[in-house]
């Protein structure tokens, strides 16, 4: 006959075998200098085969002295911390959940052990395999009972920070000891992160802190996987139709079951960084969904507060990490939401690339997104292309005025790299958008580019056509040349007859040649290239369209006959993706709260649409 849960949790437990004295009469003998009931006691906990029973008798044992176990007992403890709790009948958790508040109250000195204790379920449970005579150990767990198990590892947290609120200044160190290697499995990977994105929830206060700790780890993932090993390897692969894959949304929070549940679409990556990757990715952003919607609704104020601490960690850790391919679409995918959002991350970039108190390698950063930005996101609309574009090149031409008669009026990289950064972004926005400028009225667009009076820009002694990327000069030129706005190929013609292609240098040594790249350039909004998290990103990204009018100005290398589907090129083969270590760039990153505007640039408050 079956027992209901609900019949034991209502009856006391049985009495079990059990050998020794009481907890109590132990810790007594213990102070005699008497240890074999002490050490009896430690056998037995330790028991593999313990039963529900036994386990609850020595829990209520403990509770009734728990007063007594201090920092001499803390063997005892350990021991009692190991108790296989969690997945028990509810009777054992919740007499567990008992000593456990009761413990950390009692004796704030073991609660670092008991939140390791919890951290450390936050994973699957490491298995062994038999591979010949070689033992295969790792964390990949499919045991159906983990959302369960997570859920008592949450009560119980929640229980700890409840009864010590100082839990929080300790966790987030514990949380950064506890992340597991970045090899591990993609579901331990997966596991943890969601377990410590739940933390934030019912601990906002290290929403912030924890989305660091987190997005750090997977800069770590995204500048191991560099763009070119992935293409290469996701196209020799043949894949198979019936791979494994996962939902979309992954992380729910009201639906814990599905949150865990396995890829079933196929959409699994080839690379096996990448697919660690992937995985992480589709959690964040699903986080980033469910945190800002209620009811599908879009929470405006839970969006803005999530959207300044996402911000605070690209500032710090995303920015001056060059080479990085999608982590930083965490931000992308926030300000689809709305437009206010979008407009804020461009203003914020502005910012960052007009202040001279940032490092010029941040500076530099900033017009990459800023131009990245307005060239991919799909859902800006012209009008806040345009603003951008109204403070970006009236910037451009007041460095101009105020390079052009002085002694350092001369193509040089390390000079003015912030004003060829942003001349790039400004040709690279108009690449992508100028067909909406001029769709609708185009006598009025046509006006309009022509009041940015683009000539000076590519005109001026600091030549910043010698120092873009080629693709990008090719077809700035081919489609200024097209609507008339500038004749850039005189410039590029003189640039490519001089002897030696080169970029002068006031750092001294030896000359940059073009073809190198001087400007260290990164498109941070490339095309992705995951293919699961990617469901999320592809219906709000401008991929590139391939005007056929300007295939004749462009090097051959750079064109590539294909459908809409296929991968987008612009830049194929152009743009180098750097080193495979996160680069961080030393520097302030909080100054631009308070750094003075550059003297003479245009104002910086365009944006005025409320969130």
């Amino acid at each position: 006959m079956e027992v209901d849960d609900r019949d034991f949790i209502n009856t006391p437990p049985m009495k079990t075998v059990r050998f020794g004295g009481t907890v109590a009469n132990t810790l007594a003998k213990l102070k005699l200098g008497d240890t074999s009931d002490y050490e009896l006691i430690k056998h037995q906990l330790s028991d593999p085969d313990i039963k529900d029973g036994q386990i609850i008798n020595w829990l209520q044992e403990f509770r009734t002295c728990v007063t007594q176990l201090g920092k001499d007992h803390e063997q005892l403890i350990y021991v009692v911390l190991k108790l296989p709790w969690l997945g028990r009948s509810p009777a054992v958790v919740e007499e567990y959940l008992a000593f456990l508040s009761n413990l950390v109250s009692a004796q704030t000195v073991y609660l670092r052990p008991c939140l390791k204790m919890v951290i450390s379920n936050f994973m699957p449970k490491r298995i062994r395999i038999q591979d010949g005579n070689v033992d295969i150990s790792d964390s990949d767990d499919e045991d159906e009972n983990l959302p369960r198990t997570f859920d008592q590892c949450h009560q119980a947290l929640q229980l700890i920070a409840r009864y010590v609120p100082s839990t929080s200044r300790f966790l987030t160190p514990i949380l950064s000891e506890k992340f597991p290697f970045v090899q591990k499995s993609s579901r331990t990977l997966e596991c943890y992160v969601h377990n410590l994105l739940r933390v934030t929830v019912y601990i906002p206060a290290l929403r912030r802190d924890l989305l660091e700790l987190i997005i750090s780890k997977m800069l770590t993932l995204d500048v191991s996987a560099p763009r070119s090993e992935i293409e290469d390897m996701e196209g020799a692969a043949q894949q198979d139709a019936s791979g494994d894959s996962r939902d979309d949304c992954l992380f729910n929070m009201d639906e814990e079951e599905e949150s865990l549940s396995r890829p079933v679409d196929g959409a699994v990556m080839v690379h096996p960084v990448a697919e660690r990757l992937d995985t992480l990715m589709r959690v964040l952003l699903a986080y980033i969904k469910d945190i800002c919607h209620v009811n599908g609704s879009l929470d405006i104020e839970k969006a803005k507060a999530l959207y300044r601490d996402l911000l605070s960690v690209f500032d710090k850790v995303v920015l001056p990490t060059h080479g990085s391919c999608h982590v930083q679409y965490c931000m992308f995918y926030l300000c689809s939401f709305r437009l206010g959002l979008a407009e804020a991350f461009l203003d914020h970039l502005w910012k960052q690339l007009q202040s001279p108190s940032q490092p010029p390698i941040l500076r530099q950063a900033a017009a990459g997104y800023m131009g990245s930005f307005m060239a991919r996101a799909k859902f800006l609309p012209v009008s806040t292309v345009k603003a951008c574009l109204d403070l970006l090149v009236p910037w451009l031409h007041l460095y101009i005025d105020s390079q052009d008669s002085g002694s350092r009026a001369f193509c040089d990289v390390n000079l003015h790299s912030p004003f060829y950064t942003a001349c790039q972004a400004v040709f690279y926005t108009l690449i992508f958008r100028h067909n909406a400028i001029l769709e609708g009225n185009m006598k009025k667009g046509l006006a309009y580019l022509q009041s940015l009076n683009l000539e000076r820009i590519v005109m001026c002694q600091l030549n910043p056509l010698r120092v873009c990327l080629p693709a990008v000069t090719n077809m700035f030129a081919a489609i200024t040349r097209k609507y008339q706005l500038v004749f850039c190929y005189t410039i590029i013609e003189r640039n490519n007859r001089q002897l030696l292609p080169v970029v002068r240098s006031s750092m001294g040594g030896n000359c940059v040649s073009t073809n190198t790249n001087p400007l260290d350039t990164f498109f941070p909004f490339d095309p992705y290239l995951l293919k699961s998290s990617g469901k999320l990103i592809e219906p709000i990204y401008q991929v590139w369209e391939e005007p056929s009018e300007c295939m004749m100005d462009l090097p051959k290398k750079e064109v590539r006959k294909g459908s809409m589907e296929e991968e987008d090129d612009f830049l194929h083969g152009g743009t180098p993706h750097g080193d495979t270590i996160v680069g961080m760039t030393p520097g302030s990153y909080d100054s631009h709260l308070h750094s003075p505007r550059s003297v003479g640039s245009p104002p910086i408050s365009f944006l005025q649409r409320p969130f």
